[in-house]
């Protein structure tokens, strides 16, 4: 490819970038934050709230020299995790998996108001206590 294509090819790709980034827009504004930290494998804060409708960032601190998990959902979703065969998570936002000595993000928009739990489904995480609850209030 001659040098005067290649550049031509180029431009085109930066361009392509551009607009494919124009399209999907700024991520949205993060309404706030809220940091659980895991340590002697406990969460703290146990209960936390949110308003409902805006993205919450929330960051998960792992200081424990092993794995654990936050999954955030009603009772059908603890169910599915009790029983489940998911080693590791990190596709759902309500499904997370911190490496020890980690800290991992992750947003949330909570559509309206409700008590959510969350735990680590890890072996007798949940059983030592590894639970707490998200308040979901009304619309920001």
């Amino acid at each position: 490819m001659t040098r005067a294509r290649w550049l031509v090819a180029l431009g085109l790709l930066g361009a392509i970038a551009i607009a494919i980034g124009a399209s999907l827009g700024p991520p949205p504004p993060v309404a706030g934050t809220v940091e659980i930290d895991i340590h002697f494998s406990e969460f703290a804060p146990t209960t936390v709230r949110v308003p409902a409708g805006v993205p919450v960032r929330f960051v998960l601190v792992n200081t424990d020299p092993i794995d654990h998990e936050w999954i955030v959902g009603d009772d059908a979703v603890h169910e599915r995790h009790r029983n489940g065969t998911e080693p590791v998570h990190g596709a759902r936002p309500t499904e997370v998996t911190i490496p020890a000595g980690t800290r991992i993000e992750t947003v949330i928009t909570f559509e309206g108001p409700a008590t959510l739990a969350f735990i680590c489904h890890l072996p007798r995480h949940e059983a030592f206590g590894m639970v707490g609850t998200v308040v979901v209030t009304g619309n920001g």
